[in-house]
């Protein structure tokens, strides 16, 4: 079902580059996705997915910063896969995204391979944490797949020499990394820390289809200024600054 017209808000990105619809209550994107699309190294012409896109936030930043991309998502849910397709269509991006489970993916996506496949699987696992009350918050913090599920489908997807690329929380990256088999390699790890001297909540994942290079943990992003919360207003470094608002890459070295 739809998300009633007064239960949506319509958030910029990117500086005002996207302006895209979510609802006021349930998931609502905040500088993750950003973050995970700034880490694709996409070029023009080539074809990415996102499994679970929500709503497309995601896509829509990669696809702002990338012209020419063929972009594709899958969204469990249909309200939210819904707001993905208004989003796309008003301002002005070619992306297709398909209401499907992972584990069940349509036909088009099934008969083809892609450059790029991008994730930003649930953080928490359904049997822990406290549950939301909101359905569809309730999916995205902790959804039924697991980890293994999600780095399967996306492997699946991917072309030879393509990248898997995702952002987890720093607590699961043991899990995330045992997910991987033999068609991965040359993974890279970019942990996110909040701050100086502060131990990384999440981090980037990056993998390459049939890769052969070396394991790399890479240094941190460190993603606000001092040490500590100081006043209430942004304090974003000027790198993540220039991600978030500028629409600049994050360059997994």
């Amino acid at each position: 079902m739809a998300f009633p017209e007064e239960e949506l808000s319509r958030d910029s990105f990117l500086g005002g580059r996207l302006s895209l619809y979510q609802p006021r209550r349930g998931y609502r994107a905040g500088a993750d996705p950003v973050l995970l699309a700034a880490a694709v190294p996409a070029r023009p012409g080539q074809a990415v997915l996102e499994l679970g896109c929500g709503a497309g936030v995601a896509l829509m930043c990669l696809g702002a910063r990338v012209p020419g991309l063929a972009l594709h998502g899958v969204e469990l849910q249909e309200d939210y896969a819904a707001l993905a397709r208004r989003s796309a269509g008003e301002n002005g991006l070619d992306l297709a995204v398909f209401t499907a489970d992972l584990g069940a993916l349509p036909p088009q996506l099934r008969a083809r391979d892609f450059d790029h496949v991008l994730a930003n699987p649930p953080y928490f696992q359904p049997a822990r944490g406290t549950p939301a009350a909101d359905a569809g918050r309730a999916t995205g913090r902790a959804g039924e797949t697991p980890l293994s599920g999600w780095v399967d489908a996306a492997t699946r997807r991917l072309r030879p020499g393509g990248y898997l690329t995702l952002i987890q929380r720093a607590a699961r990256l043991p899990d995330l990394l045992s997910a991987m088999d033999g068609r991965l390699g040359s993974v890279a790890v970019k942990p996110l820390a909040p701050r100086t001297g502060r131990a990384a909540e999440l981090v980037i994942v990056q993998a390459r289809k049939g890769g052969r290079a070396a394991f790399r943990l890479l240094a941190p992003l460190v993603l606000h200024e001092g040490v500590r919360h100081e006043r209430d207003e942004d304090s974003y470094t000027r790198e993540v600054q220039a991600i978030l608002r500028e629409a600049a890459p994050l360059e997994i070295v």
